[in-house]
């Protein structure tokens, strides 16, 4: 099977990256069940990406839907360290504008349904994540951006609802409230599971409107954020290729031995099943 370090999660609009070579087509199958689609690996100036559409080709997934802990365990069975992944999300900030990226620093989690965890039946860690985003790779990921073109701002919060329909006025003028920068449907349980699986995580969140909170905005709808997608599409797509080649040969963050001091399960307690099940993330950690 091909290998790749650098993993690239498409959102709604990016569901391919031109420029590929060598590219093969993979369909792995995971303890978590089929991932959202083929796995498209390829060479991008000689760097191995590994290229997964969130929702499916044709958008077939939605948020809630998606098998976020097979996507995330695929990525890690092809060798990934380091994910970079867009985000559509809507903006609480007159400044944050619709066209604009932001790289978030932080999430709140409005999500009620999706298993965020790959540690259950028979064993728990309790994953250090204060700081949900991988520092390295975002800044990386910002630079990068500029360089691309776009305008982009670093650092916000970004809350994870739960979709797939759209907030309404109260709880779009209440995050506005809470200081919060955008609003959108995935990142959550994405970043998590990531910091799980040892794997840097960074999001380009793409900002297509101003949700509802806005007065003199229009009410969200799918044709004025789809209009606005196309160029933050552009641009992400370019933000990803100089990033790429921006990674470093060596990891020194936290991320990348994130998983040692969170478990917690007494390795003679863990179920053989859990332990075959989970080997590619606690093998190193449990003899």
């Amino acid at each position: 099977m091909p290998t790749a370090r650098i993993g690239v999660i498409g959102g709604t609009g990016l569901y391919d990256i031109e420029g590929l070579t060598d590219v093969k087509e993979v369909r792995p199958e995971t303890p978590f069940g089929k991932p959202s689609d083929a796995i498209v690996v390829g060479k991008l100036g000689g760097l191995g990406i590994a290229f997964l559409p969130r929702h499916g080709r044709g958008h077939r997934i939605n948020p809630t839907a998606v098998p976020y802990r097979a996507n995330i365990y695929a990525l890690k069975a092809l060798g990934v360290e380091f994910i970079i992944s867009s985000n559509s999300c809507g903006s609480f900030k007159e400044e944050l504008k619709p066209g604009h990226l932001l790289i978030p620093d932080q999430i709140i989690d409005r999500t009620r349904q999706r298993t965020s965890t790959f540690f259950t039946e028979g064993i728990v860690a309790h994953i250090q994540f204060a700081d949900p985003f991988c520092p390295v790779l975002s800044d990386i990921v910002y630079k990068a951006a500029k360089e691309a073109g776009a305008t982009v701002h670093k650092g916000g919060t970004f809350i994870a609802m739960e979709g797939p329909a759209f907030s309404t006025r109260a709880e779009s003028r209440l995050y506005k409230a809470w200081g919060a920068d955008v609003l959108g449907m995935t990142v959550l349980p994405e970043a998590k599971l990531a910091r799980e699986a040892e794997i840097c995580y960074a999001s380009i969140a793409c900002i297509t409107d101003y949700d509802s909170w806005h007065e003199t905005n229009e009410t969200v709808t799918i044709e004025a954020i789809l209009k606005t997608m196309h160029n933050n599409i552009d641009l992400a797509k370019k933000t990803i290729k100089l990033a790429a080649g921006r990674v470093p040969q060596k990891r020194n963050c936290a991320c990348a031995t994130a998983l040692g001091p969170a478990l917690m399960t007494d390795p003679a307690a863990i179920p053989p099943a859990t332990r075959q099940k989970l080997d590619l993330l606690i093998g190193k950690y449990i003899k």
